[in-house]
């Protein structure tokens, strides 16, 4: 077979609307102590050439078990049932019984007819190969010519998917790649063998604006080329880009299924509106994004109230950081960054990976020392203070990283937790420090009874609802917001978006937030720095950022920026009225 005869189906399959695949009542489930616990049923949808079907929902919904199901990947201990999964079309031989497949033969269609590409880039290459000699593999695996012949068209897939450096780039490793470059070499090596299915699983979560749109266009290429696409997101917004018909899933259920544009334009059932009202953009701005009433009580903290604002807490001048690589190369992380944050206001950093968003962060915490420039924090020396003379005021500034599983003790239960931020000079007897838990809970709406709960068995609402506990366990005027509801499901950001803001209003506190999201700096953000390669390109309020982009950067993010809007048409934007 020459390189050529390894050509992504065709259009004229696409045009004929040739069926791919066909999905009837599935149902999965596990077993677990004698009894099988359901969590899929009653899945079905049909899948044509050049079409695109999402499966969205929460954390939890069935979507991406359904997915791995489709994929032959559901693992051990799982008990699949369906009417029908058959794979196949006229001009591809016959169809094929997908739930009569045994693992060796599901080796045999994975990969040459059904294309799979998940989610964490990073764990699922080998970080000890090179991303070309996966993709080689993939290819050997299906008796695919000789070595030569592999190692070429690694490299021409790699070019395909727009990778620069082709050849470079197959030789490097995992870790030696951007977390763009890493996913664009998983799809390289998904549509090796040109598959007539790609199961596509949250490809594109925590990539950066403009890499999600690479990346979004890359499978809408194939699309248009022939392939049919199984797409899983908690984002409806990337949905809107692809799709032609989605899923809703809760709960291992379908909610609602339809055209793309019906589900985002007219959604019937509540939990999909609510869906689409949780997503957050400039048209959400001043309003919640959750159903919910209030969630901040009106506690007694010794913090300055909301109607004091104005002041300057945090200001930053002329901040440079300069990392050396280990080749011995120095590179400038943050070049002459300057900001002020005023009592009560919310400063949004915004820029791509490598940007110096998360360094500038960590100079304003005084985590890292800036090579030039200072930080004052409440109009006092703090960047170039001594740890000792900072001491006084660290309680004046917390943080809430975006993964807060990973800075608790998993052996901590919640209690312990806030106990252990609980200033220790605070005065407070033992039972006013167990009163002060269960005001900092309630604080952030969660009931006394999570005292006992240890991390593992927390949702990751309930987690970042613990870790801004824990940041206001010192009754901080600053919180800096790194990357701080990325990870979260549409509904649960949602959620803990509104309690920000509530906390805001409630405490005058002030938030220097940090993310790649648009969406979620538009929202919430009154003033907006643009940050490219450690240099602040664009600056100021943020309805004249994101209305009137200056910048041909903050331009580009913004025109990479997916929205509701895509897949609606010209009056897309009633979906928000």
């Amino acid at each position: 077979m020459s390189v050529a005869e390894l050509s992504l189906p065709s259009a004229q399959a696409a045009a004929s609307g040739e069926r791919r695949l066909t999905v009837r009542d599935l149902n999965v489930g596990f077993a677990r102590d004698g009894e099988t616990l359901t969590v899929v049923r009653d899945v079905s949808f049909t899948l044509a050439a050049g079409r695109c079907v999402a499966i969205v929902g929460e954390s939890g919904s069935g979507k991406s078990v359904t997915a791995r199901t489709l994929a032959g990947l559901t693992g051990h201990g799982a008990v699949v049932d369906a009417a029908e999964i058959s794979l196949g079309g006229v001009d591809l031989g016959d169809s094929v019984d997908l739930t009569a497949q045994t693992d060796r033969s599901w080796r045999r269609i994975r990969g040459r007819r059904i294309g799979f590409i998940q989610q964490d880039a990073l764990v699922s290459l080998d970080p000890l190969r090179p991303v070309g000699k996966e993709i080689e593999e993939a290819l050997r695996l299906h008796g695919w010519l000789d070595r030569t012949a592999r190692r070429r068209k690694a490299v021409e897939l790699l070019a395909s998917v727009d990778v620069p450096q082709p050849e470079l780039r197959a030789r490097q490793r995992p870790g030696e790649l951007s977390g763009g470059l890493r996913q664009r070499a998983l799809i390289a090596s998904a549509i090796a063998l040109d598959p007539e299915v790609i199961i596509a699983d949250e490809p594109t979560t925590a990539l950066d604006v403009t890499v999600q749109a690479q990346v979004l266009s890359l499978l809408e290429d194939a699309k248009v080329r022939g392939s049919s696409i199984i797409l899983i997101s908690h984002d409806l917004s990337v949905v809107a880009q692809l799709a032609d018909d989605i899923l809703v899933m809760r709960g291992g259920e379908v909610v609602e299924q339809g055209p793309a544009a019906q589900v985002l334009r007219a959604p019937q059932h509540p939990y999909t509106q609510s869906l689409v009202d949780a997503v957050p953009s400039g048209h959400t701005r001043g309003e919640r994004l959750a159903p919910q009433e209030r969630t901040v009580p009106n506690l007694h903290v010794a913090r300055t109230s909301a109607g004091e604002r104005g002041e300057a807490v945090l200001a930053a001048r002329d901040l440079v950081k300069r990392f050396v690589a280990p080749d011995g190369r120095h590179s400038t992380a943050v070049d002459h960054v300057s900001f002020t944050l005023h009592r009560g206001e919310t400063v949004g950093i915004v820029g791509e990976s490598g940007s110096g968003k998360s360094t500038t962060a960590r100079i304003a915490l005084a985590l890292e020392t800036a090579d030039e420039g200072e930080v004052r924090l409440l109009d006092r020396p703090w960047s170039g203070a001594s740890e000792a003379k900072r001491r006084p005021l660290r309680r004046r500034i917390g943080v809430v990283y975006q993964d807060p599983l990973s800075s608790f003790d998993p052996r901590w239960n919640t209690e312990r937790i806030l106990l252990d931020a609980i200033p220790a000079d605070a005065g407070l007897t033992r039972r006013e420090r167990e009163q002060r838990v269960i005001d900092l809970l309630a604080q952030v709406a969660l009931p006394a009874s999570v005292r006992e709960r240890f991390p593992l068995r927390l949702s990751g609402g309930q987690r970042q609802r613990i870790a801004i506990a824990r940041a206001l366990a010192t009754s901080p005027e600053i919180l800096v917001l790194d990357e701080a509801v990325s990870a979260l499901d549409v509904s649960v950001q949602a959620q803990v978006l509104d309690l920000l803001v509530d906390l805001q209003d409630e405490y005058g506190l002030s938030y220097l937030f940090i993310s790649h999201d648009l969406g979620v700096i538009h929202h919430l953000s009154d003033r907006v720095l643009v940050m490219k390669d450690g240099v602040v390109v664009e600056e100021g309020d943020a309805e004249q950022i994101f209305r009137a982009p200056e910048h041909p950067y903050t331009q580009e993010l913004l025109r990479s920026l997916p929205t509701l809007d895509s897949s609606a048409g010209e009056d897309a934007g009633e979906t928000r009225e």
